[in-house]
Protein backbone atom coordinates (compact mmCIF):
# COMPACT_ATOMS: atom_id res chain seq x y z
CA UNK A 1 0.00 0.00 0.00
CA UNK A 2 1.51 3.29 -1.02
CA UNK A 3 1.52 6.02 1.03
CA UNK A 4 -1.39 8.42 -0.04
CA UNK A 5 -3.51 5.15 0.33
CA UNK A 6 -2.27 4.60 4.28
CA UNK A 7 -2.96 8.48 4.70
CA UNK A 8 -6.37 8.16 3.19
CA UNK A 9 -7.20 5.40 5.14
CA UNK A 10 -6.13 5.90 8.96
CA UNK A 11 -6.85 9.98 8.17
CA UNK A 12 -3.38 11.38 8.06
CA UNK A 13 -3.27 14.74 6.55
CA UNK A 14 -0.11 16.07 5.64
CA UNK A 15 2.71 16.15 2.90
CA UNK A 16 5.64 16.91 5.21
CA UNK A 17 8.80 14.68 3.90
CA UNK A 18 9.41 14.01 7.59
CA UNK A 19 5.75 12.67 7.76
CA UNK A 20 5.73 10.51 4.53
CA UNK A 21 8.87 9.14 5.57
CA UNK A 22 7.37 7.61 9.66
CA UNK A 23 4.87 6.84 6.83
CA UNK A 24 7.29 4.87 4.74
CA UNK A 25 9.13 2.83 7.82
CA UNK A 26 5.91 1.96 9.50
CA UNK A 27 4.57 0.01 6.02
CA UNK A 28 8.08 -1.41 5.37
CA UNK A 29 8.17 -2.71 9.06
CA UNK A 30 4.62 -3.84 9.50
CA UNK A 31 4.61 -7.39 7.64
CA UNK A 32 7.45 -8.57 10.08
CA UNK A 33 7.00 -9.34 13.87
CA UNK A 34 10.50 -6.66 14.60
CA UNK A 35 9.59 -4.97 17.75
CA UNK A 36 9.15 -0.88 17.52
CA UNK A 37 9.67 2.06 19.70
CA UNK A 38 7.82 4.98 18.41
CA UNK A 39 9.04 8.18 19.52
CA UNK A 40 7.36 12.03 19.40
CA UNK A 41 6.22 14.33 20.93
CA UNK A 42 2.66 13.74 23.41
CA UNK A 43 0.11 14.98 21.01
CA UNK A 44 1.93 14.10 17.75
CA UNK A 45 -0.18 10.92 16.95
CA UNK A 46 2.24 8.10 17.91
CA UNK A 47 -1.17 5.96 18.31
CA UNK A 48 -2.16 6.34 15.24
CA UNK A 49 1.04 4.65 13.49
CA UNK A 50 0.65 1.78 16.28
CA UNK A 51 -2.36 0.94 14.41
CA UNK A 52 -1.08 1.51 10.81
CA UNK A 53 1.77 -1.00 12.03
CA UNK A 54 -1.09 -3.63 13.33
CA UNK A 55 -3.45 -3.73 10.54
CA UNK A 56 -0.48 -3.97 7.64
CA UNK A 57 0.85 -6.89 9.49
CA UNK A 58 -0.33 -10.78 9.44
CA UNK A 59 -1.64 -9.99 12.97
CA UNK A 60 -4.43 -7.53 11.46
CA UNK A 61 -7.50 -9.92 12.63
CA UNK A 62 -5.50 -10.58 16.17
CA UNK A 63 -6.31 -8.19 19.25
CA UNK A 64 -4.53 -4.79 19.76
CA UNK A 65 -4.44 -3.82 22.64
CA UNK A 66 -3.27 -0.52 23.34
CA UNK A 67 -1.75 0.45 27.08
CA UNK A 68 -0.89 3.81 29.31
CA UNK A 69 2.11 2.57 31.18
CA UNK A 70 2.20 5.78 33.26
CA UNK A 71 -1.93 5.45 34.20
CA UNK A 72 -1.24 2.06 35.74
CA UNK A 73 -0.09 2.09 39.75
CA UNK A 74 3.44 0.74 40.35
CA UNK A 75 1.60 -1.99 42.58
CA UNK A 76 -0.99 -3.03 40.11
CA UNK A 77 0.95 -3.44 36.65
CA UNK A 78 2.72 -6.62 36.61
CA UNK A 79 -1.12 -7.87 36.95
CA UNK A 80 -2.51 -6.03 34.34
CA UNK A 81 -0.08 -7.20 31.63
CA UNK A 82 1.01 -10.25 33.15
CA UNK A 83 -2.09 -11.42 35.12
CA UNK A 84 -2.55 -13.32 38.82
CA UNK A 85 -3.48 -16.12 40.09
CA UNK A 86 -6.67 -16.49 43.00
CA UNK A 87 -5.39 -15.16 46.51
CA UNK A 88 -2.09 -13.67 45.13
CA UNK A 89 -2.39 -11.05 46.94
CA UNK A 90 -4.90 -8.71 48.73
CA UNK A 91 -8.29 -8.51 46.79
CA UNK A 92 -7.05 -11.28 44.18
CA UNK A 93 -10.64 -13.00 44.86
CA UNK A 94 -10.60 -14.86 42.03
CA UNK A 95 -7.70 -15.50 38.57
CA UNK A 96 -7.11 -13.13 36.14
CA UNK A 97 -6.03 -12.78 32.64
CA UNK A 98 -3.48 -10.53 31.93
CA UNK A 99 -3.01 -8.46 28.67
CA UNK A 100 -0.09 -10.64 26.78
CA UNK A 101 -2.63 -13.83 27.65
CA UNK A 102 -5.39 -12.01 25.98
CA UNK A 103 -3.45 -10.56 23.05
CA UNK A 104 -1.86 -13.33 21.99
CA UNK A 105 -1.30 -13.37 18.46
CA UNK A 106 -2.07 -9.94 17.90
CA UNK A 107 -0.52 -6.89 19.28
CA UNK A 108 0.19 -4.83 22.22
CA UNK A 109 0.81 -1.13 22.05
CA UNK A 110 2.59 0.06 25.39
CA UNK A 111 2.25 3.89 25.32
CA UNK A 112 4.69 5.93 27.83
CA UNK A 113 6.67 2.67 28.19
CA UNK A 114 9.69 4.58 29.76
CA UNK A 115 7.58 4.65 33.20
CA UNK A 116 7.66 0.89 33.61
CA UNK A 117 9.38 0.04 37.06
CA UNK A 118 12.20 -1.79 36.76
CA UNK A 119 11.15 -5.36 38.06
CA UNK A 120 8.57 -4.85 34.88
CA UNK A 121 10.88 -4.45 32.43
CA UNK A 122 12.90 -7.24 33.46
CA UNK A 123 9.86 -9.48 33.25
CA UNK A 124 9.23 -8.05 29.95
CA UNK A 125 12.63 -8.46 28.83
CA UNK A 126 11.51 -12.31 28.93
CA UNK A 127 8.65 -12.11 26.98
CA UNK A 128 10.80 -10.31 24.23
CA UNK A 129 13.60 -13.01 24.41
CA UNK A 130 11.43 -16.12 24.55
CA UNK A 131 7.70 -15.68 25.09
CA UNK A 132 7.66 -16.54 28.28
CA UNK A 133 5.79 -15.38 31.65
CA UNK A 134 4.60 -15.82 35.17
CA UNK A 135 1.11 -14.57 35.96
CA UNK A 136 1.46 -13.04 39.27
CA UNK A 137 1.25 -16.01 42.47
CA UNK A 138 1.91 -18.33 40.09
CA UNK A 139 5.29 -20.40 38.87
CA UNK A 140 3.40 -22.20 35.68
CA UNK A 141 5.49 -20.88 32.86
CA UNK A 142 3.16 -19.24 30.21
CA UNK A 143 3.66 -18.84 26.59
CA UNK A 144 2.12 -15.85 24.39
CA UNK A 145 2.75 -14.77 20.59
CA UNK A 146 2.55 -10.92 20.56
CA UNK A 147 4.43 -8.22 19.23
CA UNK A 148 4.99 -5.40 20.86
CA UNK A 149 4.77 -2.18 19.30
CA UNK A 150 5.99 0.30 22.36
CA UNK A 151 6.31 4.47 22.14
CA UNK A 152 7.61 7.05 24.55
CA UNK A 153 7.77 10.92 24.63
CA UNK A 154 11.08 11.24 26.94
CA UNK A 155 14.50 10.10 25.63
CA UNK A 156 14.69 6.91 26.64
CA UNK A 157 18.62 6.13 26.14
CA UNK A 158 18.95 9.52 29.04
CA UNK A 159 16.82 7.30 31.06
CA UNK A 160 19.34 4.12 30.51
CA UNK A 161 21.65 6.23 31.57
CA UNK A 162 20.22 7.49 34.92
CA UNK A 163 19.55 4.02 35.83
CA UNK A 164 15.75 3.85 35.64
CA UNK A 165 15.18 2.09 32.23
CA UNK A 166 17.20 -1.26 31.30
CA UNK A 167 19.46 -0.78 28.27
CA UNK A 168 18.71 -4.28 27.16
CA UNK A 169 15.17 -3.62 27.39
CA UNK A 170 16.06 -0.62 25.15
CA UNK A 171 17.99 -2.31 22.32
CA UNK A 172 15.46 -5.09 22.68
CA UNK A 173 12.63 -2.70 21.79
CA UNK A 174 14.57 -0.17 19.80
CA UNK A 175 15.04 -2.76 16.98
CA UNK A 176 13.04 -0.43 14.56
CA UNK A 177 12.98 3.16 15.68
CA UNK A 178 10.25 5.59 14.27
CA UNK A 179 10.08 8.98 14.83
CA UNK A 180 6.75 10.96 14.69
CA UNK A 181 7.97 14.62 13.86
CA UNK A 182 6.19 17.31 15.80
CA UNK A 183 3.81 20.25 14.11
CA UNK A 184 6.53 22.82 14.08
CA UNK A 185 9.11 21.12 11.88
CA UNK A 186 5.51 20.31 9.50
CA UNK A 187 4.72 23.88 9.44
CA UNK A 188 3.22 23.57 5.43
CA UNK A 189 0.59 20.80 7.31
CA UNK A 190 -0.60 23.11 9.97
CA UNK A 191 -2.96 24.70 7.85
CA UNK A 192 -4.21 21.91 6.03
CA UNK A 193 -4.57 20.23 9.51
CA UNK A 194 -6.44 23.32 11.12
CA UNK A 195 -8.99 23.34 7.62
CA UNK A 196 -10.04 19.66 8.17
CA UNK A 197 -10.32 20.06 11.69
CA UNK A 198 -12.85 23.22 11.92
CA UNK A 199 -14.75 21.40 8.76
CA UNK A 200 -15.43 18.41 11.25
CA UNK A 201 -16.76 20.53 13.98
CA UNK A 202 -18.87 22.66 11.85
CA UNK A 203 -20.87 19.67 10.48
CA UNK A 204 -20.99 18.15 14.19
CA UNK A 205 -22.22 21.28 15.68
CA UNK A 206 -24.20 22.40 12.71
CA UNK A 207 -22.36 26.02 12.83
CA UNK A 208 -21.21 28.53 9.33
CA UNK A 209 -17.75 27.69 8.48
CA UNK A 210 -14.87 29.07 9.22
CA UNK A 211 -12.32 31.44 7.03
CA UNK A 212 -8.70 32.26 8.29
CA UNK A 213 -7.63 35.72 6.88
CA UNK A 214 -3.81 35.79 5.65
CA UNK A 215 -2.57 36.99 9.09
CA UNK A 216 -4.36 34.07 11.02
CA UNK A 217 -2.49 31.85 8.90
CA UNK A 218 0.59 33.10 9.36
CA UNK A 219 -0.11 33.06 12.95
CA UNK A 220 -0.72 29.26 13.07
CA UNK A 221 2.42 28.52 11.04
CA UNK A 222 4.41 30.93 13.58
CA UNK A 223 3.48 28.85 16.56
CA UNK A 224 5.23 26.43 18.75
CA UNK A 225 2.59 24.11 18.89
CA UNK A 226 3.88 22.44 22.26
CA UNK A 227 0.89 20.25 22.43
CA UNK A 228 0.93 19.18 18.40
CA UNK A 229 -1.86 17.81 16.88
CA UNK A 230 -4.10 17.21 20.18
CA UNK A 231 -3.81 21.38 20.77
CA UNK A 232 -4.27 22.28 17.36
CA UNK A 233 -7.50 20.02 17.17
CA UNK A 234 -8.70 21.29 20.51
CA UNK A 235 -8.36 25.16 19.19
CA UNK A 236 -10.33 24.36 16.39
CA UNK A 237 -12.61 23.35 18.18
CA UNK A 238 -13.01 26.52 20.66
CA UNK A 239 -13.09 28.36 17.16
CA UNK A 240 -15.92 26.33 16.01
CA UNK A 241 -17.78 27.18 18.80
CA UNK A 242 -17.17 30.14 21.07
CA UNK A 243 -16.01 32.45 17.79
CA UNK A 244 -18.69 34.78 16.46
CA UNK A 245 -16.90 36.28 13.49
CA UNK A 246 -16.74 33.65 11.04
CA UNK A 247 -13.84 35.22 9.41
CA UNK A 248 -10.57 34.59 11.96
CA UNK A 249 -8.21 37.44 12.00
CA UNK A 250 -4.74 36.89 13.57
CA UNK A 251 -6.58 39.52 16.98
CA UNK A 252 -9.11 37.20 16.83
CA UNK A 253 -6.70 33.97 17.33
CA UNK A 254 -5.38 35.13 20.23
CA UNK A 255 -7.99 34.65 22.56
CA UNK A 256 -7.04 31.17 21.38
CA UNK A 257 -3.68 30.17 21.35
CA UNK A 258 -1.69 30.69 24.65
CA UNK A 259 0.67 33.29 25.26
CA UNK A 260 3.87 31.86 23.64
CA UNK A 261 6.21 33.74 26.55
CA UNK A 262 4.47 32.05 29.20
CA UNK A 263 4.93 28.49 27.53
CA UNK A 264 8.60 27.64 29.10
CA UNK A 265 7.49 28.53 32.86
CA UNK A 266 8.70 25.40 34.90
CA UNK A 267 6.73 22.64 36.03
CA UNK A 268 5.84 22.32 39.43
CA UNK A 269 7.38 19.45 41.16
CA UNK A 270 5.94 17.64 43.37
CA UNK A 271 7.68 16.88 46.64
CA UNK A 272 5.34 14.99 48.52
CA UNK A 273 7.05 11.83 48.03
CA UNK A 274 10.78 10.92 49.14
CA UNK A 275 10.16 13.84 51.67
CA UNK A 276 13.60 12.62 53.64
CA UNK A 277 16.27 11.97 50.56
CA UNK A 278 14.98 15.96 49.37
CA UNK A 279 15.50 17.69 52.32
CA UNK A 280 18.88 15.71 52.94
CA UNK A 281 20.17 16.40 49.07
CA UNK A 282 19.13 20.33 49.36
CA UNK A 283 20.22 20.90 52.91
CA UNK A 284 23.77 19.57 51.96
CA UNK A 285 23.93 21.62 48.97
CA UNK A 286 23.18 24.55 50.95
CA UNK A 287 25.98 23.90 53.59
CA UNK A 288 28.55 22.72 50.93
CA UNK A 289 28.35 26.09 48.74
CA UNK A 290 28.47 28.19 52.16
CA UNK A 291 31.16 26.45 52.95
CA UNK A 292 32.95 26.98 49.39
CA UNK A 293 32.23 30.41 49.45
CA UNK A 294 33.43 31.31 52.71
CA UNK A 295 36.71 29.80 52.36
CA UNK A 296 36.92 31.47 48.83
CA UNK A 297 36.23 34.41 50.90
CA UNK A 298 38.53 33.80 53.65
CA UNK A 299 41.68 32.94 50.94
CA UNK A 300 40.57 36.61 48.38
CA UNK A 301 41.37 39.10 52.09
CA UNK A 302 44.21 36.90 53.14
CA UNK A 303 45.63 37.53 49.64
CA UNK A 304 44.85 41.31 49.09
CA UNK A 305 46.71 41.39 53.00
CA UNK A 306 49.41 39.81 51.98
CA UNK A 307 50.03 41.72 48.49
CA UNK A 308 49.22 45.23 50.22
CA UNK A 309 45.61 45.47 49.28
CA UNK A 310 45.26 49.54 49.62
CA UNK A 311 42.18 50.84 49.63
CA UNK A 312 40.36 47.19 50.25
CA UNK A 313 42.67 47.19 53.14
CA UNK A 314 41.32 49.88 54.82
CA UNK A 315 37.75 48.77 53.79
CA UNK A 316 37.89 45.87 55.90
CA UNK A 317 39.92 47.45 58.65
CA UNK A 318 37.19 49.85 58.55
CA UNK A 319 34.95 46.63 59.30
CA UNK A 320 36.56 45.08 61.62
CA UNK A 321 33.20 43.55 63.68
CA UNK A 322 31.33 42.81 60.42
CA UNK A 323 34.15 40.52 59.04
CA UNK A 324 34.62 39.07 62.38
CA UNK A 325 31.28 38.46 63.23
CA UNK A 326 30.70 36.69 59.77
CA UNK A 327 33.90 34.59 60.43
CA UNK A 328 32.80 33.71 63.91
CA UNK A 329 29.04 32.77 62.51
CA UNK A 330 30.61 30.35 59.92
CA UNK A 331 32.96 28.76 62.04
CA UNK A 332 29.97 28.16 64.54
CA UNK A 333 27.94 26.68 62.48
CA UNK A 334 30.97 24.46 60.57
CA UNK A 335 32.27 23.06 63.90
CA UNK A 336 35.59 23.72 62.24
CA UNK A 337 38.76 25.46 62.37
CA UNK A 338 38.67 27.41 59.25
CA UNK A 339 41.17 29.93 59.04
CA UNK A 340 40.70 32.71 61.37
CA UNK A 341 41.22 36.29 60.53
CA UNK A 342 41.73 38.67 63.34
CA UNK A 343 42.22 42.48 62.53
CA UNK A 344 42.62 45.65 64.38
CA UNK A 345 41.27 48.62 63.78
CA UNK A 346 43.23 51.50 63.22
CA UNK A 347 42.36 53.24 66.75
CA UNK A 348 43.94 50.21 68.77
CA UNK A 349 47.17 50.26 66.80
CA UNK A 350 49.16 52.57 64.53
CA UNK A 351 47.04 53.45 61.72
CA UNK A 352 50.21 53.27 59.59
CA UNK A 353 50.63 49.53 60.89
CA UNK A 354 47.46 46.94 60.68
CA UNK A 355 48.10 44.21 62.47
CA UNK A 356 46.51 41.17 60.21
CA UNK A 357 47.09 37.89 62.01
CA UNK A 358 46.47 34.76 59.75
CA UNK A 359 46.24 31.15 61.08
CA UNK A 360 46.73 29.13 58.11
CA UNK A 361 46.43 26.11 60.10
CA UNK A 362 43.34 24.24 58.56
CA UNK A 363 41.26 21.06 60.19
CA UNK A 364 39.56 18.75 58.36
CA UNK A 365 35.63 19.65 58.27
CA UNK A 366 32.90 16.88 59.70
CA UNK A 367 30.85 16.80 56.62
CA UNK A 368 28.17 14.55 58.93
CA UNK A 369 24.44 15.67 57.69
CA UNK A 370 23.30 14.61 61.43
CA UNK A 371 25.13 17.13 63.21
CA UNK A 372 24.03 19.97 60.07
CA UNK A 373 20.84 18.88 61.01
CA UNK A 374 20.73 19.02 64.57
CA UNK A 375 22.63 22.53 64.42
CA UNK A 376 19.87 23.55 62.23
CA UNK A 377 16.71 22.65 63.92
CA UNK A 378 18.17 23.97 67.13
CA UNK A 379 18.51 27.18 65.60
CA UNK A 380 15.27 27.72 64.16
CA UNK A 381 14.24 26.80 67.68
CA UNK A 382 15.26 29.12 69.70
CA UNK A 383 14.89 31.42 66.99
CA UNK A 384 11.05 30.91 67.26
CA UNK A 385 10.87 30.21 70.96
CA UNK A 386 10.01 26.61 70.60
CA UNK A 387 7.35 26.89 68.59
CA UNK A 388 7.96 24.25 66.51
CA UNK A 389 5.09 25.16 63.48
CA UNK A 390 6.75 28.19 62.67
CA UNK A 391 10.72 26.55 62.84
CA UNK A 392 9.00 24.00 60.53
CA UNK A 393 8.14 26.79 58.46
CA UNK A 394 11.24 28.62 58.73
CA UNK A 395 13.62 25.17 57.37
CA UNK A 396 11.00 24.37 54.55
CA UNK A 397 10.17 21.17 56.24
CA UNK A 398 6.48 19.82 57.36
CA UNK A 399 5.67 19.89 61.12
CA UNK A 400 5.51 16.14 61.00
CA UNK A 401 8.87 16.20 59.92
CA UNK A 402 10.60 18.17 62.27
CA UNK A 403 8.93 15.91 65.14
CA UNK A 404 10.23 13.39 63.60
CA UNK A 405 13.68 14.77 63.18
CA UNK A 406 13.27 16.16 66.67
CA UNK A 407 12.72 12.65 68.29
CA UNK A 408 15.50 10.99 66.05
CA UNK A 409 18.50 13.66 66.99
CA UNK A 410 17.18 13.00 70.70
CA UNK A 411 16.49 17.51 70.72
Amino acid sequence: MDTQSIKQRFGIIGNSPLLNRAIDTASQVAPTDMSVLITGESGSGKEVFSQIIHQLSARKHGAFIAVNCGAIPEGTIDSELFGHEKGSFTGAHEARKGYFEVANGGTIFLDEVAELPLGTQARLLRILESGEYLRVGSSKVQKTDVRIIAATNVDVYDSVKKGKFREDLYYRLNTVPLRIPPLRERKDDIYLLFRKFVSDFSNKYRTPGIQLENDAVQMLSNYSWPGNVRQLKNIAEQVCVLEKDRNVTAQSLLNYIPNEQNNNLPMAVNTSSKEDFSERDILYKVLFDMKKDMVELKKLVAEIIQNGGGNMAHVIADNPQFINQLYQEVDSNNHSAEPTLTIKHPSQSNPNDYNFAHDAEEVEESLSLVDKESDLIKKALKKHKGKRKFAAQELGISERTLYRKIKELNL
